[in-house]
């Protein structure tokens, strides 16, 4: 499952019903199958697609839990090129 926004410059933003949704499902495949997530934000900054804190929190936790986190420090290039063709740099 990954949730990627339409665009690599916009956010995707989920409302409550949504993000309780996404939960639920977390929590039935919790140690039965395997979730890749992948996002240009930093944990901190999934509020801003997980508008309620306290559930943005337990996916966070759900996630994390158990789970192998594999940040590359890299800038993506997608987005590099995107904004150097919108002439923002």
């Amino acid at each position: 499952m990954t949730l990627a926004p339409a665009s690599p410059t916009c956010s995707l933003e989920l409302d409550r019903r949504g993000a309780e949704l996404l939960f639920q499902v977390l929590t039935e495949r919790e140690e039965k199958n395997s979730v890749a997530i992948a996002s240009n934000e930093s944990f901190s900054g999934w509020t801003k697609t997980f508008t309620d804190p306290r559930l943005c929190a337990a996916i966070v936790d759900r996630l994390t839990f158990g789970g192998n986190i594999v940040e590359t420090g890299t800038t993506s290039y997608r987005l590099a090129h995107t904004l150097a063709q919108r002439g923002v740099v």
